[in-house]
This record gives C-alpha cells, structure tokens and sequence, in this order.
C-alpha cells in the first residue's frame, strides 16, 4: 500500500474519532438531535468543502501541466524548424508531470541554442561589416531574421576567414606600395597632387580603404612613377653620354671633368636639370671649336664603319667626310651619321661581332701560315713549333665552326631583315669564300714559285756546280774520313754527297765553290752537281780551278769565300 493512501486511511479514521467525540460531548452536554443534526451538517459541509477546494486545486495543476506540455510541444516545433533540427518526438509511459518537465528541458535547451547562434549571427555580421568597410565588399549573403543553422555559421566563419586573410594580403601590399611609392616620390621631387595621392603617403595606414579598386590604382601610381623614373634616367643617361662624347670631342681636360662628376649619378629633377645646363654649355664651347669636333666625330664615324665592315666605296658615299668647310651645318651631318651607324651597328652587334671574331681569328690563321713559312722556325726553343702546329689545327676548326654557325645566323638575319648581310661590301659568305680562295691562290703560288726556284736551281746546279746554303763560320778542318772518291783530271773530289756543299766528317768546316761565273738564271746561288753527270762530260777548263779546293781541303787548307 502507498504512504498516501496509509495517510488517507489515517485521515479517515481520525475524522470517524472526531465525530465520535463530538457525539460524546454533544451527548454529555445534552443538545438536541435536531442541534446535533445542524452541527454534523456543519462539520460536513466543512470537510466537504475542504476537500472540494483541495480536489478543485488539483485538477487547476493537472490542467496547468497539460496546458505547459501543450505548449511546450508547440515551442519545441517551433524551435526544431528555426533551429532545423528534427522533431521531438512524444514520450510514451510517462506522467504528466514528468512529460511537462522534460518538455520544459528541452525548450530550455533549444532557447539556449536559438540565443547562441543568434549571437553569434550578430558578431559575425559585426565582422563583416567591419572587413567590407575596409575592402570595400558586399556583406555576406545570409536571413538576419531567420536563425542561422549551423552549416550556415560554419559558411559564414569560413567566409569571414578568407576575407581575414585578403585584408592582411591587400595590407602588406598597401605597404610595401606605399614605401615605394614615398621613395618614388622623395626622388623624383614629386609632390602629392590629388586627393588619393595624399591618402596613399599619408600616416594613417588603417584608413586606406583596401578596395580591389585602391589596390590597382596603387598598382597604376606605382607604374606611373617607375615610368618617370626610367625616363629620367633615359634622360639623364642620354645627357651622360653626350657629355661623355662632348668631352671626348672637346679634350676636355680631366680636372674640369671631375668638378661636374658630381651630376653623373642619379635621375632627380636637379640633376637632369645640371646635365642640361653642362650639354648646352658643352654644346656651346663645340659651335666655337668646330674644326677639332668635327674631326674627333669623324674618327668615331670611322671606328664605327669598321667595326660595320664598310668599304672604301661606302665611306666614300657619305661625301661630308671629304669637306673642309668646318660649319654648323657639317657638323650636324657628321652626328647624324654616327647617329645612323651606331643605330645600325647595335641594332646588329651581335652579328657583327661574331663576324670580328671569325676575321681575328682568320688573321691569326694567316699569320701562323706566314710562320710556318718560315725556315728559321725549326731553330726554335721551348717546344714553339708544337705549340703553333697545335694552335693551328685548333684555329681550322674554328674557323669551320664559327662559319657555319655565322651562316645559319646570317641567312636568320636575312629572312628577317629581308635583305643581305654584307661584310666589306659582299654577301658574308662570298666574303668567306673569297677570303678562302685568296688563301688557296697564294699558298698555289708559293709553290710554284717553290717549283721554279727548285728547277732553276737544278739547272745551276748541272752547270755551275755547288755553293752552301747558310755559311758559318769557318775554321781549320780536322781529321775526316773522305766518301767515295774518283779522279778528274788528276785532281781527287769528294762525291759521298750529292747536291751538297762539301762538310768534314765532323760537320764543322764548309767550302764555297767559286763565284766567278753567275748563272743565267738570275744570279741564284745553287747547290753542287750531281756526281753521275758531272762524270758523263770531261771537265771545263773553267772547272780546273774550282777542283783546286777540293785538292786544298783534303791537304787540310781552308779557304775564304
């Protein structure tokens, strides 16, 4: 049995008691039945009464507690569609009151979670106001109304992320401009103007708005500035150059060259401001010294058509080289026509150098030829004849390289150019090839002349007998051992070498044949006979005297030349 109902049972009897009592002292007393009637009605209506005003209590709360549980369903729809979640659904075998209150939890719960994120809403959308006022955006896209889910939250913090990150990309940018841009400023004497100029230098850096728009205007006045400063340094490098040329042009002595080194670095606005000032004075001094600049342009002028390959013919094109008439006039052709080739030959240096290099090393070709000609080369000290026979073989492929890569090059250029290369007046290749054939020819007659000199000394030779080819110094002949001997007319000679001058065994002592006849071919000085023709013939009297050497070499008598 429960305890209420113990309490109830309890109640009960204590009011049977009462009433016993009550009948007892009703009793002792002596009031009538009808008195105690009225009185038992009045203890009746009383408990009746009571008990009635405790039922009506009770079923005002149960009715309460189903009203709140009614409502609290209606909350909590509510709530599950603003917060987007699932309905709750209804608890079954619980009482009323227990339903009511875990209801009631449940809303609390939700609330709760409604103010949270709504909150949160609010501090984001604060966020966002403030980095759109900076980077001048639209705000983020989202039902302030409504109450944001939680994918909508997540969304919107992932948004205000990436504009986070954005704002302090644009900052450093807005930064690292703007230093430059003071610098720009600072050295182009350049003052703010309008009104976006002076946000941009000015101190306060957080009130820059950091707009798509700001940032490439930044970029734009940046542009702006390092184009003026190009420019003058264009400027200034072009007045540096005419000072240098003008300086050149008019000897100008090194100490006054140094009292205006002060402007040769730089591109501020006084500076280009100095160099003008010293061209027009230099400009000035050049219109009263006519004659040395003019002359000093043409040495220039005649640097540059080297280094263009110009021949004779060309240079002599240009007909004011010629004039003596120092005036304002020819010295404005001159500088027009330096102005012309130097234009000409940049616009082609590479070309042209690389067709010096193929002339320099075509000239020290030539000229390792030239050495190689050279008898007095194999008396040489320190192994220089292996060197130059390796620098040589080195120089052909060279020269076969850069030939043909010249070619591939040059005929590039003429596609483009539209036009032949030329060097000295020919087509490159023609040039090459000339050059080459020039060679060809001279090293054909070199030989041939080698040829002629050989037969010519032949025939001296069958007819006037022998003379050495470098004389030494001469000294007392030694012991020798003679070669093969023969007799003519009496007198004995040595054969043992033919075509040769007459040596002692010991190499050291030469004799020249007489010289009292020249021969007819020129007056060359030929090497000695050949012994078989020499014996197929009697001897000249002419020869008998010339055989007296012999005679006085085998006695050991040296004779003089």
């Amino acid at each position: 049995m429960r305890k209420s109902e113990v309490v109830a049972a309890e109640a009960v009897s204590y009011l049977n008691r009462a009433i016993a009592e009550l009948r007892d002292i009703w009793e002792e007393i002596g009031i009538s039945e009808e008195q105690r009637l009225e009185r038992v009605c009045t203890v009746n209506m009383h408990i009746k009464n009571l008990l009635d005003m405790m039922v009506a209590e009770e079923e005002g709360l149960k009715e309460r507690l189903l009203k709140s549980i009614a409502l609290c369903r209606n909350e909590l729809d509510t709530l599950c569609k603003e917060l987007r979640l699932d309905p709750v659904e209804a608890e079954e075998g619980s009482t009323i009151l227990q339903m009511e209150k875990n209801l009631r939890a449940r809303v609390e719960v939700m609330l709760k979670q409604k103010r949270d994120r709504t909150q949160e809403l609010k501090t984001l959308q604060e966020q966002d106001k403030d980095l759109c006022s900076i980077l001048c955006t639209a705000p983020f896209s989202i039902d302030s109304s409504a109450v944001p889910s939680l994918e909508d939250l997540d969304r919107y913090r992932r948004h205000l992320a990436s504009l986070t990150t954005e704002k302090e990309k644009r900052r450093e940018e807005f930064v690292s401009r703007k230093r430059q841009i003071i610098l720009l400023m600072e050295e182009l004497d350049h003052t703010p103007d309008t009104s976006f100029q002076q946000e941009v230098v000015s101190e306060d850096e957080e009130a820059f708005c950091l707009s798509e728009d700001n940032i490439a205007a930044l970029q734009h006045l940046l542009q702006q500035l390092e184009a003026q400063r190009s420019l003058n340094e264009a400027v200034c490098e072009e007045l540096r150059s005419r000072i240098l040329v003008l300086w050149e042009r008019l000897q100008v002595p090194e100490e006054e060259r140094v009292a205006s080194a002060v402007h040769m670095a730089g591109s501020r606005a006084k500076i280009i401001k100095a160099l003008q000032l010293e061209v027009d004075q230099l400009e000035e001094m050049k219109l009263q010294n006519m004659k040395s600049v003019v002359q000093a342009i043409r040495a220039e002028l005649a640097v540059y058509w080297d280094k263009c390959f110009y021949t004779q013919e060309q240079r002599e094109g240009f007909s004011a080289y010629y004039d003596e008439d120092y005036t304002e006039t020819l010295l404005e052709l001159h500088d027009a026509e330096v102005e012309k080739m130097k234009s000409y030959y940049e616009a082609h240096k590479d070309l042209f150098g690389a067709a010096q290099k193929w002339e320099e090393n075509w000239k020290l070709f030539l000229e390792l030829e030239r050495k190689a000609t050279d008898p007095g080369r194999f008396a040489n000290r320190g192994g220089n004849l292996l060197k130059e026979e390796k620098q040589r073989a080195k120089l052909q492929k060279t020269l076969s390289k850069l030939q043909e890569e010249l070619q591939s090059r040059v005929q590039a250029w003429e596609q483009e150019q539209e036009g032949p290369f030329l060097i000295k007046g020919q087509q490159f290749m023609e040039y090459v090839m000339e050059q080459w054939q020039l060679y060809h020819l001279e090293k054909e007659k070199e030989k041939q002349e080698r040829q002629l000199k050989k037969s010519r000394q032949i025939e001296a030779e069958m007819m006037y007998g022998s003379t050495p080819r470098t004389p030494i110094k001469r000294r007392a002949l030694g012991p020798h051992t003679p070669g093969k001997m023969r007799k003519l007319n009496g007198n004995s000679i040595s054969s043992a070498t033919p075509n040769s001058t007459v040596r002692s065994a010991f190499g050291g002592t030469i004799y020249h044949s007489p010289k009292s006849k020249l021969p007819p071919s020129g007056g060359k000085v030929c090497s000695a006979r050949t012994p078989s023709r020499a014996a197929a013939r009697p001897p000249r009297p002419g020869n008998r005297e010339r055989n007296k050497e012999n005679v006085l070499q085998r006695n050991g008598t040296t004779l003089s030349a």
